[in-house]
């Protein structure tokens, strides 16, 4: 470990290192959303660092960008990691505190739809998305998003800041990592796509920005599923409506059919042979039929 924190941070050309004065200065000409912007050399998890940052009473509006996580976690507490500077992981601090709980599982699939637009955009890439919370291009996944919510307390009711409204939301892109560098084979990332830019800095902007704007929509319209148009945002861009689809259920249990639609808390409806069922968590394989 001491080798690597006292290297310089320019030695690999292909993966210069992100300058948070700058990307302070250029949301401080802009004012919005995010206040607060922090880049950081390494640490365990940014989610992890945020959680404690608004149970500490810390405002909406705070970024933590890390060049290195060692211990990221993703959905159903899977671990994970990448090179240093090989992509995009940091989370960000929210508190729709007028928003009901009930409708906090948009939050996610909000900001999938930010990072699939950026992508598209900025990258020039065909980023779609997989329910819940992954961005694809193709059938390989180049995005992942964790949103947790922070417990709160009776105590906290009558706070500014109480911890009870904060939801923290975690993003991880892969940018510029080789082939033997993916944490799975079915990984994918910018550099391997052939994108227009690998230049990490734009599109971190660019991914905040969005995501601010999509946010702001949606908190300020009541956040539910037709807030800033957010529920029909996401089902044109997300592949896995329409498929067939395998559902690993927490507890063991499988579920399979067709998924249909996305209901009105962001919940995968899928029609199976005994009717209709919305599922709000559960890993998803998308099911080719063998003509396919």
């Amino acid at each position: 470990m001491p080798a690597s924190r006292s290297a310089s941070p320019y030695a690999d050309l292909g993966r210069p290192p992100l300058r948070e004065s700058a990307l302070r200065r250029a949301f401080e000409l802009t004012p919005g959303l995010w206040r607060d912007i922090r880049v950081v050399e390494e640490t365990g998890s940014t989610n992890a660092d945020v959680l404690a940052a608004a149970t500490a009473g810390a405002p909406e509006g705070l970024v933590l960008v890390a060049e290195r996580q060692t211990a990221g976690r993703g959905r159903l507490d899977r671990s994970w990691v990448a090179p240093a500077r090989s992509g995009l992981t940091f989370s960000v601090l929210l508190r729709p505190a007028g928003v009901p709980a009930s409708n906090r599982g948009w939050l996610p699939l909000l900001a999938g739809v930010a990072v699939a637009d950026v992508l598209r955009r900025v990258a020039e890439v065909d980023a779609y998305l997989k329910w819940p919370n992954d961005v694809i291009i193709g059938d390989r996944k180049v995005a992942g998003l964790l949103a947790e919510a922070v417990p709160g307390r009776a105590s906290d009711l009558a706070s500014a800041h109480s911890t009870g409204d904060a939801v923290v939301v975690g993003i991880g892109v892969n940018v510029s990592m080789r082939p033997s560098e993916l944490p799975s084979p079915t990984a994918t990332s910018l550099a391997i796509e052939g994108a227009a830019t690998t230049d990490r800095d734009p599109v971190l902007r660019a991914i905040l920005r969005e995501f601010s704007r999509r946010y702001v929509a949606w908190r300020d319209s009541g956040g539910g599923a037709g807030a800033g148009g957010i529920r029909a945002a996401y089902a044109e861009r997300c592949l896995t409506l329409g498929q067939k689809v395998s559902v690993a259920l927490p507890g063991g249990r499988r579920l399979e059919g067709e998924a249909i639609a996305v209901d009105l808390l962001g919940r995968l409806v899928i029609r199976t042979d005994d009717g209709d069922r919305s599922i709000g968590a559960g890993d998803v394989i998308h099911v080719r039929s063998s003509g396919s």
